[in-house]
């Protein structure tokens, strides 16, 4: 096996870590796979794996090798569309994540546009709730809402999202539209944890901000919950803009307080390398950007 064959299997182990599932990707056996990364790591002369019974985690040498063998592989198959004349149309896999919801609202619909364009592009989605290690997690592109850290990865700025409270027409109509933030103590509330950890909503006010704490009625993880609860009138809840962006154009939820409201968070689109990205992956990036900044619920 070669030198590309072996980051091949390699780079297959640590994007599902296992080598019986890098073996199924690459239509070869458990045993095969494990002894190609036996010899790359015997003839580097590191390990690369941390191996356990239930999974297989990469060592600090192995996630800085995954980052140098994405690149020349990278590099190698640009080399090889450019000689076959084939530079402007992309090819391969590509991986991107974004959170639940805004992947199922925005990144699916583009992604199949993207599909039906260029056909010889695969893509795989990590949708969740969390921010991932794009290296580590073998991904290529993610789309982040959210002031982001120095990382090193190249940032794109496509739109933003406001922090807003609604309820439903319904539940406005029995209980009266808050006009102040302290008005919401006499209000029943749909807490959503994954935007407010603590049970308290922060406000914008003039000279700083002002932090209503609440008793919420309901608690929920995911935004659907809070979504569903919301629409069936059984209170008032705190999501982001995008999240209800179909339920406020049919009318089953309206905004509150929207004067109060604390400044929108950034959207990016976030990949790692560059103008050096292989070519697949900047022809993807240069997608998702012109269509998400004109998306008006992004603006």
């Amino acid at each position: 096996m070669d030198r590309f064959q072996e980051m091949q299997v390699f780079i297959a182990v640590a994007d599902t870590h296992g080598f019986a599932p890098a073996a199924r990707r690459l239509h070869s056996s458990p045993p095969a796979v494990t002894r190609a990364v036996a010899a790359l790591e015997g003839r580097l002369g590191v390990t690369l794996f941390h191996r356990t019974t239930r999974r297989v985690r990469l060592t600090d040498a192995g996630v800085r090798f995954l980052e140098d063998c994405r690149r020349i592989l990278g590099e190698l198959g640009e080399a090889e569309d450019s000689a076959r004349g084939a530079h402007h149309a992309p090819r391969g896999r590509l991986a991107v994540t974004a959170s639940v919801r805004f992947g199922y609202l925005y990144a699916v619909p583009l992604l199949l546009q993207f599909l039906e364009r260029y056909p010889e592009v695969a893509l795989e989605t990590l949708f969740v709730d969390r921010v991932v290690n794009l290296i580590e997690e073998g991904l290529d592109v993610a789309i982040r809402i959210g002031d982001l850290p120095d990382s090193g990865l190249t940032a794109i700025r496509v739109g933003r999202v406001r922090r807003v409270v609604c309820a439903s027409p319904a539940y406005l109509q029995a209980r009266g539209i808050p006009r102040v933030p302290e008005d919401l103590a006499h209000h029943d509330i749909v807490l959503f944890s994954g935007l407010s950890a603590r049970p308290e909503w922060t406000f914008a006010r003039a000279g700083g901000e002002l932090r209503v704490p609440l008793a919420p009625r309901l608690t929920v993880n995911m935004s659907d919950a809070a979504i569903a609860a919301a629409v069936a009138g059984r209170g008032m809840t705190r999501l982001l803009s995008y999240m209800i962006a179909p339920e406020l154009r049919s009318g089953q939820l309206a905004i509150v307080l929207g004067g109060h409201e604390p400044e929108p968070l950034p959207v990016h689109v976030v990949y790692q390398e560059g103008r050096k990205a292989a070519v697949r992956v900047r022809v993807f990036v240069d997608f998702l950007v012109e269509r998400l900044r004109a998306d008006s619920s992004l603006a």
